[in-house]
């Protein structure tokens, strides 16, 4: 067994503590986020006496002297508590008032990813059980400093955790997971002869509007600096869901990137960043999004904005709302002028191949994918379609597919559309993910990224349509 699984599983095995207390799917209600408070307290434990110290010093709210802490801490966040994972087992009758003025001892911006885990409701919920100084002590047994588990490592671990408990719950996981192959791919395409990538001092933005743990943008800021260990990439995303942004945010935190740039909220009526527009995006939306409750705003900014709005090319059916990502995402495109942008989105078949030729409606369907479909075709901007193996994605077998789009084709491409046919370019491996060293995992689809990548790069010219 390779030390990823056996990392995954040692955490997994808390679950023999709270089996008598909490179902199984709620399992990852106190195992997500006490792994990223085991792994925030393992980042700080160099500098914590200096923090605590310094915290002394200070009158009045610590919060008002973040800039301070954080300083003294050598990271993004600190920890002004007193107590950390080893002192919290000094005192076992405690426990929970202890814990809490932990978790409280946070900075502001980690302190916000924790409350989405609903942490304090959990540790009064272990207290009164009398488990929670088992949970303490069982996460206290294992080093999640970034010198043991790299960030790397530690994204795998937090996205198999993710996956098994959606497999206990029967949710799909796909809606929380992308596997690290399709996400190679995707940054290897949109990255792909990209020379401006190289240029010293300048500073590259990522924007994921359904960022999940945040596995694309992990991904993209990893690559770039294997292109250019001295590139700079700031990285945007906005998730719905608590649990997930929840790791996301302090995913970034650990990677020292800005932590605000990871926001809270529903990308179609919260935008976090509106008007500001990215070099690159990728995103893996949730297949079959239903958006009936978000239904009157969406419609009353197809209505009242139209083409300078983020819809105006048109609205799917309400029970599919996916490719108002990819709209979203078009929106945020840097013109032409300004070196314009590169976007790869990942969707199973639905925005290709649904709705009725056009002027033909099924009876009930009142959305119309072929108008946003002939929008984004008419308007050049959709550069290759990648169809991809099936059995990629947890718990399904659908097909998936790529789509590469860009206002920055290169001249022999425009007016073009290629389609990959990559369904048979895979390396066939035993159907669960669990104890799958992550070495492996990532060779899996290396034979796609290269054929793929090499394709966009390459293949031009006179042909209308380019298969490969």
């Amino acid at each position: 067994m390779s030390a990823h699984s056996e990392k995954v599983n040692f955490i997994w095995s808390v679950k023999e503590v709270l089996r008598d207390h909490y179902k199984r799917h709620q399992y990852q209600d106190v195992i997500l986020p006490f792994c990223v408070l085991r792994r925030l307290d393992c980042v700080l434990e160099p500098t914590k006496q200096k923090v605590v110290a310094k915290a002394a010093t200070i009158k009045g709210d610590l919060d008002a002297s973040a800039d301070l802490l954080a300083h003294t801490a050598g990271e993004p966040f600190y920890n002004a508590s007193k107590f950390s994972f080893a002192t919290l087992l000094g005192d076992q009758y405690h426990v929970a008032e202890n814990v809490h003025d932990f978790v409280n001892g946070f900075s502001p911006n980690a302190r916000d990813a924790l409350d989405k885990f609903g942490l304090a409701n959990q540790i009064d919920k272990m207290g009164e059980a009398g488990i929670l100084y088992m949970v303490v002590q069982r996460f206290a047994e294992i080093d999640l400093h970034p010198d043991v588990v790299s960030n790397l490592e530690m994204g795998y671990i937090y996205e198999e955790l993710v996956r098994v408990t959606a497999d206990l719950s029967n949710e799909e996981a796909g809606e929380h997971f992308t596997p690290r192959e399709v996400i190679h791919l995707m940054v290897n395409i949109i990255f792909a002869d990209e020379d401006r990538l190289l240029t010293p001092g300048r500073i590259s933005t990522v924007y994921d509007p359904a960022c999940g743990t945040g596995g694309m943008l992990s991904v993209a800021e990893e690559h770039l600096r294997s292109i250019n260990p001295k590139a700079r990439l700031h990285l945007f995303g906005q998730e719905l869901q608590p649990e997930s942004y929840a790791v996301c945010r302090s995913d970034m935190m650990l990677k020292a990137q800005d932590a605000s740039r990871i926001v809270f909220g529903d990308s179609f009526t919260q935008d976090a960043f509106p008007g500001e527009h990215f070099d690159y995006m990728l995103a893996n939306p949730p297949y079959g999004k239903d958006w009936k409750t978000i239904e009157t705003d969406v419609r009353k900014e197809h209505l009242q904005l139209g083409m300078t709005g983020r819809f105006g090319a048109g609205l799917p059916d309400t029970d599919d709302g996916q490719i108002l990502f990819l709209l979203q995402m078009i929106s945020k495109m840097r013109s032409a002028e300004e070196g314009g942008s590169r976007i790869a989105v990942v969707f199973n078949g639905s925005p290709l191949f649904v709705d009725a030729p056009i002027g033909e409606k099924p009876k009930g369907r009142t959305g119309n994918v072929n108008s946003i479909r002939k929008w984004i075709i008419e308007s050049d901007l959709l550069e290759a379609v990648i169809g991809l193996p099936d059995q990629l994605f947890y718990n399904t077998g659908i097909f998936t597919y790529i789509w590469i789009v860009t206002n920055r084709k290169r001249p022999e491409r425009r007016g073009h559309v290629q389609l990959i046919d990559a369904r048979e370019l895979y390396q066939k491996m035993r159907p669960s993910l669990g104890g799958v060293d992550p070495v492996r995992r990532t060779s899996w689809l290396c034979r796609v990224s290269g054929v793929v990548a090499a394709d966009l790069v390459l293949v031009g010219g006179g042909r209308a349509i380019a298969e490969r």
